[in-house]
């Protein structure tokens, strides 16, 4: 851990915990530019001198004082009342079965508290997490728990998915309700945190099988409060990254049109249709599939890696991915993307 480092106060081992490490070191660093400003220009349509890596080429900004989950990823209650469990085989927290917050979706107005934000002190946390930041990265606030999610924590998934047809002027309300508190929210942390440069917006939409919702039904209720969110950051200078689990790819029209910068699908989203399609228009995580073969030389990663980049760095706004569980294998490919990205971009501004 590098001198003066604060160490984390969370769990260690949790996301939370994970987040709030030291930012890995970089292979072939000083780069010509810095990561952040690479990262930026995939996030803005511009040509990247090499191929980001997620969550690499940024570091993560995870303040102790948010609790959409409750303090410290222990069992108990987040600011909303919403009771929370931790669960060792999902390896995080989750809503304790058969809490609900609110009696029913028609009464949230007189049964939801909201958090008072002006009693929390962001001063003294802030002084925590940004001592942790290196300036050459995006620092990045991942905005978890989104309005479906919130939705759905308050009440049983099944009358959060009933309420958007039988009481859809309730559910938008409360949906605003939320996006405001977001919105709030996010003032907080751009105030005393930055420089915060990117968000990540945490929705989950999807099953592994489709979209919880039909897309016209995803307009009608999930577009508007979430575009209000996206345009807010976007006003301050700032890029958003979508975090949705599932197969979510239905919806990458409508996440085209509501201006997301980047998302991040799970695996079982179709890549090839998503970058051939979109890549243009929005900057796409994409995992380098391949690494974990049992055997696996280094030559043959960085095969697999340069093989990678010929056929997705032309598709457009491309982040990658490595996953690898033996760490030689991961450092040969890490290299490797760096190295041949950054000689195709160079041969492709010519």
């Amino acid at each position: 851990m590098p001198k003066n480092f604060p160490e984390s106060k969370q769990p260690k081992g949790t996301f939370s915990w994970i987040a709030q490490q030291p930012a890995k070191p970089l292979c072939y660093a000083p780069r010509p530019i810095t990561p952040k400003e690479n990262l930026r220009r995939v996030f803005s349509g511009e040509t990247p001198m090499w191929m980001p890596l997620w969550l690499k080429d940024s570091q993560y900004c995870w303040p102790d004082v948010v609790l959409e989950h409750p303090a410290y990823e222990k069992d108990g209650k987040d600011w909303f009342g919403v009771e929370w469990v931790w669960v060792d085989i999902a390896g995080g927290m989750m809503v304790k079965p058969g809490t609900r917050t609110l009696s029913d979706i028609t009464k949230w107005k007189e049964e939801l508290v909201m958090p008072d934000l002006d009693q929390i002190d962001w001063e003294a946390d802030a002084a925590l997490q940004t001592a942790r930041f290196e300036p050459d990265r995006m620092h990045l606030f991942h905005l978890t728990e989104g309005l479906f999610e919130r939705l759905h924590e308050m009440i049983p998934f099944d009358e959060a998915l009933i309420a958007f047809y039988e009481e859809p002027k309730a559910v938008q309300e409360f949906f605003t309700a939320i996006a405001d508190h977001k919105i709030r929210l996010l003032k907080k942390i751009f105030a005393y945190y930055e420089p915060i440069d990117y968000i990540i917006y945490g929705d989950d939409w999807g099953t592994q099988r489709a979209g919880f919702f039909s897309n016209e039904m995803f307009r009608e209720v999930i577009m508007p409060q979430t575009k209000r969110i996206i345009d807010f950051v976007h006003s301050q200078g700032k890029f958003v990254e979508l975090h949705s689990c599932g197969l979510s790819g239905q919806y990458i029209k409508e996440m085209v049109e509501m201006e997301l910068d980047a998302w991040s699908p799970q695996p079982i989203n179709d890549f090839e249709y998503l970058t051939e399609n979109f890549g243009h228009q929005i900057a796409l995580t994409v995992p380098i599939d391949g690494l974990d073969r049992e055997g696996m030389t280094e030559e043959e990663a960085r095969k697999i890696v340069r093989d990678f980049v010929d056929h997705f760095a032309p598709r457009g706004r491309i982040v990658a991915s490595i996953r690898a569980a033996n760490p030689d294998i991961a450092e040969a490919a890490e290299e490797e993307l760096y190295l041949y990205s950054s000689k195709y971009y160079k041969q492709a501004k010519k």
